[in-house]
């Protein structure tokens, strides 16, 4: 592993002793599994029969194990109709991204094979696929997405987008007053008025790249200067603050966030200063997956009939036959390769110019 991902996975709390520990704990638990070997061979068949034969194998498996970070209320919106339309057993465990990467890479270091999907943020399923947990899927389905959703290996596919937008108080700001560019936020009149969250060191790279590199850099060193930024710890806590007038602007919000509230009628209306900002959340099926037919069904259920749910609760689809909540907005879709191999760098700057300014 390059140093990056080394230091990416070190992170989320997993180091080699750790693992090792858990492949001596665990050692007896992979020799008692079922000896019957799945059959992996549809996640690559192309055939006219493919629909009927999946679904033949999958309903034979008849059930799935599914870790997720899918917030548990949008659960039952996204992923439990899979379940009444196939009559297949959905087993999830959801946890936070961290706790997921920490699993997913503890039980396959462990010989422990036990689940079949994993749906979190496309930097840690590149970190499985470095780590060779993932196994390559083609699907019929897989041209209907954005370019941004695949990567050459095609072990993992991005099931929706997440963008970050600016979101203000209607009772502090004016909706003319609004800044159109990056280099906007600079105005004196914007002093003590802006927010950030606390871990967006992917938002960060990505405006300062798109700003040029060093000279986006040196913005984000002006503008923390010049007019400061408050730092908050969540999104729904940042989206908060700025209902309450708190912060009267932010610069990270998830547009759904901003939007919710605006229909429950709070002081809060949401832009984007463009590009967007926007990191991909995806899915893949587990190298020894224990239900590969089942996890291949739902894998097609997630770039499919699961598009209009995540729509609906105002993610950006990646199946562009699903109509976008976010279509006018022009976005930057986050690199999870570069999330990987230069976050260090980043994660070091956002905490020099941001968090330790802002006292974090």
């Amino acid at each position: 592993m390059v140093n990056g991902q080394q230091n990416f996975i070190r992170r989320a709390g997993l180091k080699a002793s750790a693992l090792a520990l858990l492949g001596s704990m665990y050692a007896g638990a992979a020799l008692a599994q079922s000896s019957g070997a799945p059959d992996y061979s549809l996640l690559q068949y192309q055939g006219p029969d493919r629909a009927q034969r999946v679904l033949a194998a999958a309903k034979k498996e008849g059930s799935l194990t599914f870790y997720t970070t899918i917030a548990e209320k949008d659960l039952p919106i996204i992923v439990m109709p899979f379940e009444k339309k196939y009559g297949i057993k959905l087993n999830i465990w959801r946890a936070g991204t961290d706790k997921v990467l920490q699993r997913t890479l503890a039980e396959t270091a462990a010989r422990r094979y036990e689940v079949d999907a994993i749906h979190f943020g496309s930097p840690e399923m590149e970190a499985l696929h470095r780590e060779k947990v993932l196994q390559p899927v083609n699907s019929p389905y897989l041209k209907e997405l954005v370019p941004d959703a695949l990567m050459a290996h095609r072990e993992w596919v991005a099931t929706i987008l997440s963008v970050w937008v600016q979101s203000y108080n209607t009772n502090l700001i004016k909706k003319q007053d609004l800044p159109k560019t990056y280099q906007d936020l600079l105005d004196p009149k914007w002093k003590g008025k802006l927010g950030i969250e606390a871990k967006n060191q992917e938002w960060f790279s990505t405006v300062a790249e798109e700003l040029g590199g060093e000279p986006g850099i040196k913005f984000f060193r002006d503008l923390v200067a010049k007019n400061g930024i408050s730092v908050r710890q969540g999104h729904s806590l940042l989206n908060n603050m700025v209902v309450s007038g708190e912060v009267p602007m932010a610069l990270t919000v998830y547009n759904y966030l901003a939007e919710n509230a605006k229909r429950k009628g709070a002081p809060i209306d949401w832009f984007a200063i463009e590009p967007a900002v926007a990191r991909t959340n995806a899915i893949g099926i587990a190298r020894h997956a224990p239900h590969p037919n089942a996890a291949l069904l739902f894998y097609d259920y997630m770039i499919t009939d699961a598009q209009k749910a995540f729509a609906s609760l105002g993610y950006a689809p990646t199946n562009t036959q699903v109509p976008s909540p976010l279509k006018n907005i022009r976005f930057k879709v986050v690199d999870p390769v570069s999330v990987l191999d230069q976050m260090d760098k980043w994660t070091g700057l956002f905490q020099e110019i941001v968090l330790k300014r802002a006292g974090q």
